[in-house]
């Protein structure tokens, strides 16, 4: 996947615009990855922001929109294109002021669109 299109959700995702997916679940190929904290859609780059809870001791991800695969309304989830190890792999999210860092979101969207795609097949 291309570093442009992971900021944008596939067509094929379900994703509606003005659609709040604040409090889903997001489920990786191999399991739950945590709940959506908050939702960026006001931005070219948008994301969510995932709380891990307990998984990964109460750190955060930046999730960026194009690793959206499918939404589900009726159990509110969200499933996402890679596996749990991918998602902690990924640079470290620390606070807000990185969700306006071109550095660090350049850094999230080269990691994402360089992982393989045999991570779409569930797993």
């Amino acid at each position: 996947m291309s570093t442009d299109r992971i900021w944008s959700y596939a067509p094929e995702s379900g994703h509606q615009e003005g659609h709040q997916l604040t409090g889903y679940s997001v489920e990786a190929s191999d399991g739950t990855i945590g709940h959506v904290d908050r939702q960026a859609d006001d931005t070219p780059l948008r994301h969510l922001i995932v709380d891990t809870g307990a998984w990964v001791f109460g750190r955060s991800l930046l999730i960026p929109a194009g690793l959206v695969t499918g939404i589900a309304e009726e159990n509110r989830v969200i499933t996402v294109r890679c596996t749990r190890a991918e998602a902690k792999a990924a640079p470290r999210f620390g606070t807000d002021r990185e969700t306006l860092d071109p550095e660090y979101l350049s850094a999230v969207g080269g990691y994402y669109a360089s992982l393989p795609h045999d991570s779409d097949a569930p797993g």
